[in-house]
């Protein structure tokens, strides 16, 4: 086994899981934080990832991503990161994979669509969703709700943005039962999945934006750190024509970003005396994560995207739709619970319970399914060709 930082997170010294468990010596020669990854890979959520929305809605196309694609590429970038610093790459990958699972279908819109819905239950956060689907919807096991992940795991996937004041309900009702110190800043390896998430997401979105011909090469190549890159490409590659550069472009990005990274994760280690995992919580601060340099012109590649993709003309008309899909949707079972699959009906008719009850059906969908359903309670679906 590869040797540890100090201050990297030790599965031997887990907090271990909620709930006992009785494996009849079956589990073979996994540690703790490796059977937490393979337990995400082996749900039923992980493998809806696969028809749930990144930036386009149900693609026709096989070559944008999907939830599950940005989950793994995430997960490559975050356990590179890890073994470049000695953490731990099991409890990062976990981290890396399961932190999108409990987002609702049509990404972000499904989520605006599901907050307003569920406004008089506390709202819907995907964050908070997601500890609720792997602590207590999903169901594989005989003896105890949820996949029973250590606390390292939940505690990375609740707060790997960092501390959270203000829990949703979800979240709340999982750190009551099983308590995730949430006023702390979480593991090293928490915070590098949650960069891992942004350089992936940055650089992908490059190439599905360009792509989809939602912003072209001259127009990219305004953002300096772009342009800068492609420059030194075509130094690179002379003669070569533009779209057969366009990967490589991207490969140098996430290069770029990775290791600045690791220079400024270095660097703060460094100088903040850092030494074990419980003083990475106690640091009052995040300890990975981009130089100002890097923070500054990523904001500003953020902004080009924002402008140029995720509110584009076409991405907004079908986002727009989707949230008025599940809103509609959600409003049909509210009008005659009994739509509901018999195992999704609450136990009691109060109000909050039906709206939950009603949010976790719903947040399960894939796309495709909540296109499915609304088209046989509500409608046709009006959604613009091409996405």
């Amino acid at each position: 086994m590869r040797e540890l930082a100090p201050c990297a997170s030790d599965p031997s010294h887990s907090r271990g899981r909620l709930h006992a468990e009785d494996s009849g010596g079956t589990r073979g020669p996994r540690d703790a934080f490796q059977r937490d990854r393979d337990r995400i890979i082996h749900s039923i959520p992980f493998r809806r990832l696969r028809h749930k929305t990144q930036v386009f809605v149900a693609p026709d196309g096989d070559h944008f991503r999907v939830r599950l694609t940005h989950s793994l590429e995430v997960a490559q970038i975050g356990r590179t990161l890890a073994r470049a610093l000695g953490l731990n790459e099991d409890l990062t990958e976990a981290l890396c994979l399961a932190h999108d699972i409990g987002h609702p279908p049509f990404g972000h819109a499904g989520e605006d669509a599901l907050k307003a819905a569920m406004a008089d239950a506390g709202g819907f956060d995907h964050n908070a969703h997601t500890i609720r689907l792997l602590t207590r919807l999903e169901t594989p096991y005989p003896t105890f709700d949820g996949l029973n992940l250590s606390w390292e795991t939940l505690e990375g996937l609740a707060k790997h943005n960092g501390p959270v004041a203000n829990p949703a309900w979800a979240l709340a009702e999982a750190d009551a039962a099983f308590p995730l110190d949430l006023s702390t800043w979480p593991s090293l390896e928490a915070q590098v999945a949650a960069i891992a998430d942004d350089i992936a997401y940055d650089n992908h979105d490059i190439d599905d934006g360009l792509r989809a011909g939602l912003f072209t090469l001259d127009e990219l190549l305004a953002v300096p750190l772009i342009g800068r890159g492609w420059q030194a490409v075509r130094d690179r590659y002379p003669g070569v024509e533009e779209q057969r550069l366009i990967p490589e472009l991207v490969r140098d990005q996430i290069g770029r970003m990775v290791n600045d990274v690791l220079d400024e994760t270095r660097r703060r280690l460094a100088a903040s005396g850092v030494e074990t995992s419980a003083d990475v919580r106690r640091a009052g601060r995040s300890l990975a994560g981009f130089s100002e340099e890097m923070a500054r012109e990523e904001r500003a590649l953020k902004i080009f995207l924002y402008q140029r993709m995720y509110r584009s003309g076409p991405v907004k008309a079908v986002a727009d739709e989707a949230e008025r899909v599940l809103s509609r949707l959600f409003d049909a079972y509210s009008a005659d619970i009994c739509l509901l699959p018999p195992q999704w009906q609450p136990g009691a008719p109060e109000p909050v319970p039906t709206l939950r009850a009603i949010g976790d059906f719903i947040a399960g969908m894939t796309d495709r399914f909540a296109i499915r359903q609304y088209r046989e309670l509500v409608g046709p679906v009006e959604l613009p060709e091409g996405f």
